[in-house]
């Protein structure tokens, strides 16, 4: 991604503002569809796969609800990331370079880059490990391909961004398939279903560490700084009545993106359930759970869980690493060449693999990364989404306001749980 502004064909930049003027009535739905679907990968990585199958496995159905509560946060904060681009015209990056002193937007550029680059860690190493697994090729070798891959799909950008987006919604589309056909392959108990997509409840302390897995990694940091770009240049509304128009049409958008992001997740729980927690409860390795699915549910399955895998760790590499660019832009005013950074984004999960780290590992420590930098974009975008005279008539109203404040503080505090728990510290109330 060369710019911070996402470039539309003149074409489609045309039709979206014929559109939002109301000089052409012919409805064309895929028309503003593109942001949210993009940055919904970020809720389907292979950082979920793992958590979701250790959550199945053991608990069965239990913890469907913290899926279904993950995905309302997740919707929300997305949408005010999609306002705050529609309404300013700007990325979350500037408008921290712009309105925080500079003592302060350099260390959060460093914090967030970081995270850019673990959450390309845990991305990148879940594509090669779907490689690896599918081809029965070494996982070195697998993530030579992984890199050359994504770099493929980068360059589309060249031709604008639609077909970027066409890509990116494509593989959305594979492995929301693939999950759908899982359903139909694996023994699920609808009843149980619907039941604990409902009704909360954490069994034991055990429990709680997969919950605080499951919500503590759902909304990314890079996915929060990434929907403001996405949506803050892709067209500028003339009026007052275009921007309320474009606001309705980001909205929708991103409950129906998000909201299948969230069946998809809950499709992986599911599915792990209905294989897994009867007799192979241990399981929370995807390598495990891909050999293990195979006499369960047969090869077919197991096909079908791996090459859903391979779309999640390659389409969320991709964006990890536009992410990672309009950052940088954003923060300090500068970019460098896209396959540069594809390399060095690469280097860490080499070094994890040549080191003889377990990569399930790896993906654990990436999330614990992500939990110490995930304050900083989510604070900045409640500050900023929450002033009138940034956001004007726009500005959060109360109840947004409140439900915003509750989600960052639910998100925050099962981060610093996931931190304590990672580094063996005490936590009272667990026992």
């Amino acid at each position: 991604m060369s710019e911070t502004r996402t470039r539309l064909s003149d074409r489609t930049a045309a039709a979206i503002s014929d559109r939002l003027a109301g000089t052409i009535r012919r409805r064309n739905p895929l028309l503003f569809v593109g942001p949210a679907v993009v940055v919904s990968i970020a809720y389907m990585d292979p950082g979920n796969f793992a958590t979701n199958i250790q959550a199945g496995a053991a608990y069965g159905y239990t913890l469907l609800w913290v899926v279904v509560m993950a995905s309302l946060i997740a919707m929300l904060f997305q949408a005010l990331s999609a306002t705050l681009g529609i309404v300013t015209g700007r990325n979350l990056a500037e408008l921290c370079r712009d309105e925080f002193p500079t003592t302060l937007t350099i260390p959060m550029w460093i914090v967030s880059e970081i995270a850019a680059m673990a959450t390309d860690l845990a991305e990148f190493l879940g594509g090669a490990i779907g490689i690896s697994l599918l081809t029965h090729i070494p996982l070195f070798a697998a993530m030579v391909i992984t890199g050359l891959i994504t770099y493929a799909i980068l360059l589309l950008d060249r031709r604008g961004f639609r077909p970027m987006e066409i890509a990116i919604g494509a593989l959305v589309g594979v492995i929301s398939l693939c999950y759908l056909a899982e359903m139909f392959i694996a023994p699920v108990d609808w009843g149980q279903t619907a039941l604990h997509s409902v009704l909360p409840n954490i069994p034991n302390a055990a429990a709680l560490t997969i919950a605080v897995g499951i919500v503590g990694a759902t909304v990314m940091p890079h996915a929060l700084y990434l929907h403001s770009g996405l949506t803050g240049g892709r067209v500028a509304p003339r009026n007052p009545a275009e921007k309320r128009l474009l606001l309705r049409f980001s909205n929708r958008e991103v409950i129906i993106a998000l909201g299948i992001a969230g069946l998809v997740n809950m499709a992986m729980v599911i599915m792990a359930s209905s294989a897994f927690h009867l007799g192979h409860s241990g399981i929370a390795d995807i390598g495990a759970a891909y050999h293990t699915l195979v006499p369960l549910l047969g090869a077919g399955a197991a096909a079908i869980f791996l090459v859903s895998l391979l779309a999640s760790g390659i389409s969320s590499s991709v964006v990890g690493t536009m992410a990672g660019q309009l950052i940088m832009q954003g923060f300090v005013g500068f970019t460098i060449p896209i396959w540069l950074r594809r390399v060095l984004t690469m280097i860490p999960a080499f070094i994890v693999v040549g080191l003889g780290v377990d990569p399930t590992r790896a993906l654990i420590i990436s999330q614990v990364i992500l939990s110490l930098a995930l304050p900083v974009p989510m604070l900045a975008l409640v500050w900023f989404t929450r002033k009138k005279s940034l956001m004007g008539a726009h500005a959060n109203r109360g109840i947004t306001d409140v439900a915003a404040l509750l989600g960052a503080a639910i998100i925050l505090i099962l981060n610093i749980i996931l931190i304590a728990q990672t580094f063996g510290l005490p936590i009272p109330f667990l026992g």
